[in-house]
């Protein structure tokens, strides 16, 4: 067995468990940076899901020959199928178009159609012969903003304030 010498220490240096205790620590933002997008991030993957949502709506309408509308209702938003039995009937068998609620603090700040003026009751509508009116709709979180809008010929866009955007064609 060998000795120990007097200026032989057993253990970890200082500066060792500074570097350990750095790396911990950007492992750990990444980790929660990650985990937890920030506003901008959030508000990206609601406009993105809103975006496909209203795109698969509009084809839907037009494969089943029945309408299909959108509200917004506070801190969420629902999908509605027009039959002619029984009027405007909230869609309850398609997992997709299910009612959805918007994260905590994120709202539908907008939500403006050509030719037609605001009101409480809007229905943006997805006809089965493919006609559509461009719009607007704003969705918001504390200082964050982002925009899905969509045109007459049906390309969607979701897209933030400096112009990033993500386009789809239905």
């Amino acid at each position: 067995m060998k000795a120990a010498l007097p200026g032989d220490s057993r253990g970890f240096t200082l500066i060792e468990m500074l570097v350990v205790l750095l790396i911990m620590g950007l492992l750990l933002g990444l980790v929660s940076t990650i985990v937890r997008p920030d506003e901008r991030g959030q508000l990206k993957i609601e406009a993105d899901r809103l975006a496909q949502l209203l795109e698969f709506a509009g084809t839907e309408a037009r494969l089943t020959g029945k309408s299909i509308a959108w509200t917004a209702d506070g801190p969420g938003y629902r999908f509605w199928r027009f039959s002619e039995e029984a009027g405007w009937s909230e869609v309850r068998d398609n997992d997709l178009l299910r009612a959805r609620t918007l994260p905590a603090g994120m709202t539908i700040s907008g939500l403006r159609v050509e030719t037609m003026k605001p009101g409480r009751d809007f229905r943006l509508e997805f006809s089965a012969n493919g006609e559509t009116l461009a719009f607007v709709i704003d969705l918001s979180m504390n200082a964050a903003r982002y925009r899905v809008t969509g045109s007459p010929i049906g390309q969607m866009l979701a897209a933030g304030e400096e112009g990033e955007s993500r386009a789809k064609v239905f």
